[in-house]
């Protein structure tokens, strides 16, 4: 019979994969961060490369990255698609001399990445807290859902009906409405 590990062993092995993936990433030749919508990463380079010194290849599926000349700082398949022709890189000033700076405008706007390339090692996408954002920021059908979810909430909390339990109740007292002959009395509802 197996058992479930308790509170303080499950916090160990929480602490423990944290320490692993922490180390894992400071190892990467790179440092990244994404939102929901998007990739951003820093690659630093000696500070005097310049921009045409650079090899940077975006696509769709791939990225490489590098020093003309040399092995490619990254290069691989990319975990998920990208939209090319919104995503930049850029050749900036850092206090510790110049970085790559390489924005990816992730294709499908819903979903987390494990990793850079393929190959890197993955980070554990169920620990992230997303940023907060605004139903402004939200297409038209999703905001809608949202906003209904909300309200729908809302309601609950104040032990009231939910928006479909007002459209059902409202859809019969229109029925009742319409036919008054009709004897509702003893009715049960839900």
């Amino acid at each position: 019979m197996s058992t479930s590990p308790t509170p303080e062993e499950r916090e160990k092995k929480d602490a423990e994969a944290k320490a692993k993936e922490a180390y894992e990433q400071a190892q990467l030749p790179y440092k990244w961060t994404q939102t929901i919508q998007d990739v951003d990463i820093t690659v630093p380079v000696p500070s005097n490369i310049r921009g045409r010194d650079l090899a940077v290849v975006l696509t769709r599926k791939t990225l490489k990255v590098g020093i003309k000349g040399q092995d490619p700082i990254i290069d691989g398949a990319l975990p998920k698609e990208i939209l090319a022709d919104e995503s930049t890189w850029t050749l900036e000033t850092s206090a510790t001399g110049k970085e790559i700076a390489i924005h990816l405008d992730k294709s499908n706007k819903m979903e987390w990445w494990a990793h850079v390339i393929t190959s890197a090692p993955k980070i554990d996408t169920s620990k992230i807290t997303p940023e907060n954002s605004k139903l402004g920021d939200l297409d038209g059908e999703t905001r809608g859902m949202v906003e209904k979810m909300m309200y729908d909430q809302r309601q609950k909390e104040k032990g009231l009906p939910s928006s479909e339990e007002e459209k059902k109740m409202d859809m019969l007292r229109k029925f009742q409405e319409q036919h008054p002959e009709m004897d509702f009395s003893k009715a049960k509802m839900g």
